[in-house]
């Protein structure tokens, strides 16, 4: 479990050193995994399965056209998160649209909850 913490804040840091800064961030255990806080609002989560951002619909329907963009399940037998695409190392590496995916699902989650 304090792996996943690690990981998700070293690649949040790298991505938007200043979040915690601007904003509240919490990480919480989430069905085995970690779940990445903002204001209050999950936005991230890590586990098993990788890294997973909460977007929108549109920005996720784009993701899904490449084939190594998965659905998040926290079980193999579980139900998929309809809002969150687990994000391949190779777009977490690209650290350009990693940090834009971030900022999306920042603003994605701070939407929801103010609706």
């Amino acid at each position: 479990m304090h792996d996943y913490s690690t990981k998700l804040r070293d690649l949040l840091i790298l991505a938007r050193p200043r979040l915690a800064v601007r904003h509240r961030l919490e990480f919480k255990r989430c069905f085995g995994a970690v779940a990445g806080y903002v204001d209050g609002n999950i936005f991230v989560s890590c586990g098993k399965f990788g890294v997973a951002l909460r977007l929108p619909s549109q920005t996720l329907n784009e993701l899904f056209r490449e084939e190594d963009v998965l659905h998040l399940k926290y079980f193999p037998n579980g139900h998929v998160k309809k809002e969150y695409a687990v994000i391949p190392s190779r777009i977490i590496e690209d650290q350009g649209r990693f940090k834009k995916l971030v900022d999306s699902s920042i603003k994605y989650a701070s939407l929801i909850s103010s609706n």
